[in-house]
């Protein structure tokens, strides 16, 4: 990370003064930034470089542009996005909160009411994204973040954009999108033409993870935790934490339904099942 620091640091000096890295994630290298032109800290998102040949980069671009177009106080916007010396990057408003992994990692399952009331913000944010044809893909504790007392969803529509502009070099390459243990069964198999019911499946595995600690299916390799994604029953959580009740729990296994088509048909309607609403 220290190498693509000083790539990042010297490729964008033109308009952001690069800070430091602050993580990396399943599709990009993170760090803060200063927007010169903004007068703020954003977040720059910079593509992994094994993803930069399999992309054709006015596609990306235009998948981008489009997904500007969100406009929702639970979605974290998009505010910039380009290319330069190699790299393809796209800028965030930085959130100063943690996220809602770090928040299960270090604090373990969260209050149920606390629970409900992400997943109505969740919700919100997921319905808006799909009434605009906008499929997340990759929802997962890690892609939400806090600003004050309410959740955003970050990378809305990078997935797609990846995926749009580099299909077939991407399954030509064996590249993954998305990240294993919040995939839903249509993705574990590989299938590219997914719908609005994965984003559902991840929003239940989310829900899970938050209140158990963990995501309903892990495993010690990749492989292992998609087959369990496409064949395993779901672990009762009531067993995992009897205070959860058994509508929350049925609700989560509706969610966690392996065929899309038995999955609640919006992510509102999930909130409602839970008693988010």
């Amino acid at each position: 990370m220290r190498q693509l620091l000083s790539t990042v640091q010297s490729a964008l000096a033109h308009r952001y003064l690069v800070k430091r890295d602050v993580g990396r994630g399943s599709m990009a290298g993170v760090f803060l930034a200063w927007d010169h032109d903004r007068k703020c800290d954003v977040a720059i998102k910079v593509l992994r470089p094994e993803f930069g040949p399999t992309i054709i980069a006015e596609r990306f671009r235009r998948e981008i542009a489009f997904v500007t177009t969100l406009d929702h106080p639970n979605i974290l916007p998009i505010l910039d996005f380009g290319q330069a010396d190699g790299l393809t990057y796209f800028t965030m408003p930085f959130a100063h909160g943690d996220t809602l992994g770090s928040r299960i990692s270090k604090d373990g399952p969260l209050p149920i009411a606390e629970t409900l009331s992400i997943v109505r913000d969740l919700a919100a944010a997921i319905d808006h994204a799909h009434s605009k044809q906008i499929i997340h893909r990759d929802i997962k504790p890690q892609n939400v973040v806090f600003e004050e007392s309410h959740a955003m969803i970050c990378d809305f529509g990078i997935a797609r954009a990846l995926e749009s502009a580099g299909r077939e070099r991407l399954s030509s390459s064996g590249l993954v999108m998305g990240t294993p243990e919040y995939m839903s069964p249509e993705q574990a198999s590989g299938q590219w033409d997914i719908g609005q019911a994965t984003d559902i499946y991840a929003l239940g595995c989310v829900t899970y993870a938050m209140l158990a600690g963990a995501p309903p299916f892990s495993a010690a390799t990749t492989q292992a935790v998609l087959a369990r994604h496409l064949a395993a029953k779901v672990p009762s959580l009531r067993i995992v934490r009897p205070e959860v009740s058994q509508q929350i729990e049925r609700a989560v296994e509706h969610a966690l339904a392996k065929k899309p088509e038995e999955r609640p048909g919006s992510a509102t309607e999930l909130a409602e099942e839970l008693g988010a609403m």
